[in-house]
């Protein structure tokens, strides 16, 4: 198997790998690098130049996954793309709010690349998109050549698939983006078992061990006694999440405690993307079964609009439990300007729960003590630190433990490691070379041909 990593930074940002198994040519995932912006948060494509695809298969909807697919596939026009029903029933949805958010940069920061694709070219594309179903085998025909791939419920969030691919007496696994444990409105992974020849494995939590005793309805607890004990002393939570997936979690979860009685009467504000995105969950629950999630949850909670009066540095006119977007409280998004109004006085809580990059101000505002300033330098906002700034164990991610079970499971010959920092891969490359001394273990450099 030929292999080469098209994320030029390597680390999280935008996936892609290409794949070459005898004569067929395909590429998993097409990512943006979130915290990059213009052309070069795109996946790096000049190793595909004079190169036909003959598949794209995608993992799951979020955009570090997903962002760049246009791209791609506007170099490769008669290439299908085939993901989960669940993934297609949100990607045309995802991509086309990725395509407002770079008209909107474009204006604000003046990005002369933005948007790097259109509505019209996202419409164009959309009819090579392909759903096809979990734990059912299909043997694809290239121009030279023939795979079989399977999906896999990876966890994650809907739709989000691990990949099986059989090619002549090859059998190799992609984990991609996997949560074993159950979440409040979707099953964990259910991975095959067996042996493996090549597996190639996320690492995200690789440098972070999970806290002892945590567990997901643990969290649940000490959130919801978190939001009642700042209501209860006149502040306001803000709780910062991913549009696609944990907002709607979070959702569930105070439907839970609301409908038992355990969550003090406040009004519950939400943000643009994540409603839409409920929408589309209630059309999944209904047509697959596969969320455990309906527009009921938001219809009993009566959820409203984040209030457009907001603004920068000064207290909400409304107290109340704010679920908005972004989850690392990326500048200029309602999560940013709400820690800028919360984070100065005593009586607030800001409630992380997902990963915070540390370059970002979610991980900044995570890592600077009570009592120090902050700068919210995109809204000219300077303040000391007061507000009850916590993380709750959330994560969408399988634990490093986990994925290091999973792979001796696996016995692979090759192991590749993907989808995490540099300190994350190093422990898996120590971890993984004691359990499975006989596995080779590549950590790949960005943009290098690797024979695996």
């Amino acid at each position: 198997m030929k292999l080469i990593d098209l994320n030029a930074d390597g680390g999280i940002g935008a996936n892609s790998l290409y794949v070459q198994l005898g004569d067929f040519h395909l590429v998993i995932d097409s990512g943006l690098h979130p915290k990059k912006v213009g052309r070069v948060a795109a996946p790096n494509l000049r190793p595909l130049q004079g190169v036909k695809l003959d598949l794209v298969l995608i993992t799951h909807c979020h955009l570090d996954h997903i962002g760049s697919l246009p791209l791609l596939m506007r170099d490769q026009p008669d290439v299908p793309a085939v993901m989960t029903l669940p993934s297609h029933m949100l990607i045309e949805r995802m991509l086309h709010n990725s395509a407002n958010v770079m008209v909107r940069e474009r204006e604000e920061k003046g990005i002369a690349d933005y948007p790097l694709f259109t509505h019209d070219e996202i419409d164009r594309v959309a009819p090579r998109f392909f759903p096809h179903g979990f734990n059912n085998p299909k043997k694809f025909s290239g121009a030279c050549d023939e795979i079989e791939f399977t999906f896999h419920s990876a966890g994650h969030i809907p739709g989000a698939a691990g990949i099986e691919i059989h090619h002549k007496h090859r059998r190799i696994f992609f984990t991609g983006d996997v949560l074993f444990n159950t979440q409040r409105i979707l099953d964990g992974a259910k991975f095959p078992t067996g042996k493996f020849d090549t597996l190639v494995t996320e690492t995200t939590h690789g440098a972070t061990e999970k806290p002892a005793g945590a567990t997901r309805s643990k969290e649940m607890i000490r959130l919801i006694d978190t939001i009642n004990t700042t209501l209860q002393r006149g502040g306001s939570v803000l709780i910062p999440v991913f549009a696609l997936g944990r907002m709607q979690e979070i959702m569930a979860i105070l439907h839970d405690a609301r409908k038992f009685n355990r969550l003090a009467d406040a009004p519950i504000f939400v943000s643009g993307l994540g409603m839409d995105i409920a929408d589309y969950f209630d059309q999944i629950c209904k047509k697959t079964g596969l969320v455990h999630f309906n527009r009921t949850i938001l219809k009993d909670l009566k959820v409203k609009k984040s209030p457009r009066d907001l603004v920068a540095g000064k207290e909400p006119s409304q107290q109340g439990i704010y679920v908005v977007s972004s989850g690392m409280v990326v500048a200029n998004t309602p999560s940013y300007v709400l820690a800028s109004c919360l984070a100065g006085n005593a009586k607030h809580s800001i409630c992380f729960v997902g990963y915070c990059d540390p370059d970002t101000p979610g991980g900044q505002l995570l890592a600077t003590n009570n009592g120090d300033q902050f700068l919210f330098d995109a809204v000219n906002v300077k303040t000391r630190i007061r507000a009850h700034i916590d993380r709750f164990e959330f994560s969408g991610h399988a634990t490093r433990d986990e994925l290091v079970d999973f792979a001796v499971q696996c016995s692979p010959r090759s192991i590749v490691l993907t989808h995490g920092d540099p300190p994350a891969r190093a422990w898996f490359m120590e971890e993984l070379k004691e359990k499975l001394p006989k596995a080779k273990i590549l950590d790949p450099v960005p943009l290098q041909t690797y024979q695996v």
